[in-house]
């Protein structure tokens, strides 16, 4: 191979080594390429001893978030070390922002830039694209760009996970393309509420802590954490269910709203070992984390995941320190201005406990019997989905069954109508044989 070309694709960026002149056949040169320091992959694309591995098979996200085959990205007696990392200047491209989205409207903006909603011109759907501010290039926000593209390509496709599309860079902005949800965010949703002077239930409570629950456990078993749960970065879905009814195809008026919450805003992730912390919003910062007792991390999402779900039960703004601020480091929830059963009163409390070891993980969170009831209602929500589904096929099989009987009905008189025909030319054909143009026999023997 110290010969021939080597084209390495990496994600959206395509590299080629062209031919050495003139040089040993076992120096390589160094393709220019960004290794995502999150994924366990980037651990085999070098070796301690600088040995090349034989046939190492590397598994890339593309730049929809899917698999390459492995034939794609298979190297073969190559060592890959980027000489340099790809910064946003040199990935600059002309604006695919203007040539392949349509702008619909701005749907937020905040730290890191603006999100706008857009539809791909080419297959018509909707996207959430979120673009930095400017300067970006040699910044620290730059790295902090980078981190988040790295997250998500690596957490890939959860249910409980904004879903991460694509990601590049024009004029000195990093573009990230993401998952739409369409119901905005959770601090959207508690916004509202306060204006209509409602809150979220005990039951609606529940299932966004089992909810993001979820996707913390899937984040923490990627050996990450998020580092900046709060109710700005978890968004909502709302998709219509439909429900069983008696008349064939009647259900417009039988449908329900599941509402998914999703973890999104990715920037401040990190190693659970080795971490690099960005700290998040001091509201729902652990105090631990403020100490840089890094020991616990994964519990620091915890204790940010329970102030998250207090707001959204109807609490006071959080304070950004002082007194108040102290006194929930000490385990104290803040006062929620509605009855919360004691159970689950409890399970808040212990996961702001002062000491993080005695916080649950989310893996508990999963399985704690005073979510046991959220659960089981996800598995019946599962259930009737299921059950609507088959309710559809039910139908499409009869429907599909009424046009093969109408097609065997039309088939069958058509064949009926020529047989009418053939029968009718051949009467013809008989009548002018023995009809009123032939002489007809006269007998003229007489007895």
């Amino acid at each position: 191979m110290g010969s021939s070309s080597v084209k390495l694709r990496v994600g959206s960026l395509f590299m080629n080594v062209g031919k050495s002149e003139k040089h040993d056949p076992d120096i390589r040169q160094t393709p220019h390429v960004n290794i995502n320091p999150f994924t366990p992959d980037s651990l085999f694309l070098h070796t301690s001893d600088g040995q090349s591995r034989r046939r190492k098979r590397t598994y890339w996200n593309d730049s929809c978030g899917e698999d390459m085959e492995a034939s794609d990205c298979e190297l073969e007696d190559e060592t890959i070390r980027p000489a340099k990392r790809i910064t946003i200047t040199e990935s600059n491209m002309k604006s695919r922002y203007a040539t392949e989205f349509h702008e619909l409207e701005k749907i937020g903006s905040g730290e890191f830039g603006s999100v706008f909603k857009c539809v791909k011109r080419l297959d018509g759907c909707i996207y959430a694209i979120k673009r930095s501010k400017k300067p970006l290039a040699g910044s620290v926000d730059e790295q902090n760009a980078l981190r988040e593209v790295y997250a998500h390509a690596v957490l890939g496709q959860h249910s409980h996970v904004v879903r991460y599309y694509s990601a590049w860079a024009e004029d000195d902005h990093m573009l990230i393309q993401n998952e739409y949800c369409n119901g905005g965010s959770l601090a959207d949703a508690i916004s509202e509420n306060y204006r209509n002077m409602r809150y979220f239930t005990e039951p609606e409570l529940k299932d966004l802590l089992l909810q993001v629950a979820r996707g913390l456990k899937y984040i923490h078993s990627m050996s990450l954490v998020h580092m900046d749960i709060k109710p700005s970065n978890i968004f909502i879905s709302r998709t219509s269910v439909p429900s069983m009814t008696s008349e064939e195809g009647d259900d417009d008026d039988c449908s329900s709203d599941r509402i998914i919450f999703k973890i999104g805003d990715l920037g401040h992730v990190t190693r659970i070992s080795s971490p690099q912390v960005e700290e998040g919003d001091s509201r729902f910062l652990a105090n631990e984390v403020l100490q840089e007792n890094y020991a616990h991390l994964p519990k620091a999402d915890i204790f940010a995941l329970a102030l998250t779900v207090v707001c959204a039960a109807g609490a006071e703004p959080l304070p950004t320190n002082g007194d108040r601020w102290h006194e929930i480091r000490q385990g104290k929830l803040p006062k929620i201005p509605q009855v919360l059963s004691q159970e689950f009163l409890e399970l808040l409390k212990v996961m702001i406990s002062p000491d993080p070891e005695k916080r649950p993980s989310a893996v508990a969170l999963v399985k704690h019997s005073v979510l046991l009831s959220a659960a089981k209602k996800s598995a019946e929500q599962l259930r009737i989905e299921l059950n609507a589904e088959k309710f559809k096929n039910s139908l499409l099989q009869k429907e599909l069954k009424k046009a093969q009987m109408a097609k065997a009905a039309a088939e069958e008189r058509a064949l009926f109508t020529d047989r009418m025909k053939t029968r009718s030319t051949s009467q013809n054909r008989t009548s002018r044989l023995i009809g009123k143009k032939m002489n007809r026999s006269v007998s003229l023997t007489i007895y």
